[in-house]
């Protein structure tokens, strides 16, 4: 039913990729059914970024992100998954991307429930009464699309898998127009907060509600 796209379509620049991926599609189908959901906010995560989302990456002194430990995942072929968890129960998801031996990599932030939206509440706490809170955050929509683990769990299934094939994918969607998306510095971040690597369909309720780290930091030193 969905056409999964090609691992070229990842093997690009990590900022090109993080807005394309705008209008692509979520897919995992399961024992259960397929859920699916439109990609409507991304973040990128580049090699010789700062932030490099969080994983404590060392860098060498030219100031790009060194291969080893965790950060050593980001370095495989393009398309596959990297999945990870913070605050003890959220797994986020992103896609490897640059050509294979280069670092980088796009985190799904926010999704709209096109397919399996009953499954998809049912996967969630039954306290969510707003359809857009199902899927507007990473650690909601990878709860929602069923991309989680046990409690105890340290490692995801998904992570390494290959999102060029089911059962978990990026199928091809419909492209979202220039008009339409906006850019802001990403979102959680105390390091590399100035730069605009956060994509988004402005307008769109499945956007995550959080707010762009060089805002928050501007809030915080108005009150000072």
């Amino acid at each position: 039913m969905y056409e999964a796209l090609s691992r070229d379509f990842f093997a690009r620049p990590t900022l090109e990729v993080a807005r394309d991926l705008l209008g692509h599609l979520l897919v995992h189908e399961t024992e259960d059914g397929t859920l699916a959901g439109r990609i409507v906010e991304t973040e990128a995560y580049l090699d010789d970024d700062p932030a490099m989302h969080g994983w404590k990456a060392t860098f060498d002194p030219g100031g790009r992100v060194v291969r080893e430990g965790r950060v050593a995942d980001l370095f495989v072929e393009p398309g596959t998954a990297y999945v990870y968890k913070i605050y003890y129960t959220n797994w986020l998801l992103n896609v490897v991307t640059e050509p294979e031996g280069q670092a980088g990599a796009v985190l799904i932030r926010g999704v709209e429930p096109i397919e399996g939206e009953e499954l998809m509440t049912q996967n969630r706490p039954p306290s969510i009464k707003r359809r857009r809170d199902l899927t507007n955050g990473p650690g909601k929509l990878t709860q929602a699309l069923g991309i989680t683990e046990s409690p105890e769990a340290t490692k995801s299934r998904f992570h390494g898998a290959d999102l060029t094939s089911p059962p978990l994918y990026i199928a091809r969607g419909e492209p979202v127009l220039d008009d339409r998306v906006a850019r802001s510095s990403r979102i959680g971040l105390t390091r590399g907060i100035d730069l605009d690597y956060r994509f988004f369909v402005e307008g769109d309720p499945f956007v995550s509600p959080g707010v762009p780290s060089d805002v928050r930091r501007d809030r915080k030193t108005k009150k000072r």
